[in-house]
């Protein structure tokens, strides 16, 4: 069976009847439990390669959850609009149990990437199979909502950590979420005129403060390091697309310090397992290279990724062969065990990769 055909499977598998994605079936931290971004990028993994109704099945999902949570939305923009100061504890979790309710676990469970990555992705799947999915407009308007009264707070980067900072990644994947949300049509005129405004502040405030040295983005505002993070802010969410200066510069960046022989590492402070290099960020920079016409480059990415996989055809979320803290490893591994394999994530990066390049078996 062929790694696209065995993601796939994979995939399908594994999904619950509910629609949610497990980031991965046995890993001790993220058993039971599916984040809005992660799942965000496998369903538009699988919804590249035919498998509509799994896409459709998960964001309606993400839908149902968000939008069961408009009253809280709703009380919170309140707060908010007040001037009270809403505790981190107080906002949406970052990640849900499979049947979409709140999880008992402590998390780092302020994160907006997550909210727009979705709205991104659900619009995405609309225009490529020509027909919305039904019943999402409440959890649209619910998650536009969000994101239009709280962007600019600092929370959780994708790797959930840093809660003080704010994530030049993250205000990328609202940027494109919100953009997405007026796209879709569901939102009210005043809805809709919010998230413009919100979109048009989060250009100029990266614009003055997210380019390090009028060059790169940053890994967040006031940092001069860079995140593999922030591929996605050029391709898929067009912040800075591909032609644009700040985008080429950004995934030149990212390559020249991150890269390294067809992996990606997060950043280059990590320790967790040791600090390896992720599949699913070989995914991204392999992504931005086909989009910019390097086919290519783009390619050895993805035959790394493929190179990673299990004898049963699996992919790991990271790999331990050339670590940047292998002093760190050991404490990983008596904490959650051996790294997270499957991780349907890497599987979803694989497909959209194969995708860009025209694999298809």
């Amino acid at each position: 069976m062929s790694l696209v055909a065995h993601s796939l499977d994979v995939i399908k598998r594994l999904q619950a009847p509910s629609g949610a994605y497990p980031a991965s079936p046995t890993f001790s931290a993220y058993r039971g439990y599916s984040w809005l971004r992660d799942g965000a990028f496998i369903a538009e993994g699988v919804s590249r390669h035919g498998d509509v109704s799994g896409a459709d099945a998960f964001h309606a999902w993400c839908a149902r959850v968000v939008g069961d949570r408009a009253g809280q939305v709703d009380v919170l923009v309140s707060r908010a609009g007040r001037g009270e100061a809403v505790p981190v504890a107080d906002m949406l979790p970052t990640r849900f149990t499979l049947d979409g309710v709140n999880g008992d676990d402590d998390w780092w469970d302020f994160q907006l990437d997550g909210y727009g990555t979705w709205l991104w992705a659900l619009r995405e799947h609309t225009v490529r199979h020509g027909r919305a999915v039904p019943g999402v407009e409440k959890g649209v308007r619910t998650a536009a909502r969000y994101l239009t009264a709280f962007w600019q707070l600092p929370c959780y980067d994708w790797w959930e950590e840093h809660v003080e900072h704010r994530h030049v990644a993250t205000l990328g994947a609202v940027h494109a979420g919100l953009r997405a949300a007026v796209a879709l049509g569901v939102l009210s005129a005043t809805e809709s005129a919010a998230a413009a405004e919100a979109v048009a502040g989060i250009a100029d405030l990266v614009a003055r403060e997210g380019v390090a040295e009028g060059s790169h983005l940053r890994k967040w505002l006031g940092s001069d390091a860079v995140d593999a993070s922030l591929l996605a802010c050029v391709e898929p969410f067009g912040l800075y697309p591909a032609g644009h200066p700040v985008g080429e510069a950004t995934v030149a960046e990212v390559e020249r310090q991150l890269a390294r022989d067809g992996g990606v590492y997060r950043y280059l402070a990590d320790t967790f397992y040791g600090g390896g290099r992720w599949l699913l960020l070989a995914g991204f920079l392999g992504w931005n290279h086909a989009r910019a016409g390097r086919r290519a480059e783009a390619a050895r990415y993805l035959e790394w990724m493929a190179a990673q996989a299990t004898p049963e055809g699996d992919l790991p979320e990271q790999v331990s062969d050339l670590l940047l803290a292998p002093d760190r490893r050991q404490e990983w591994l008596d904490r959650w065990g051996p790294v997270a394999t499957p991780l349907l994530w890497s599987h979803g990066m694989y497909l959209i990769l194969a995708d860009e390049l025209g694999v298809t078996a």
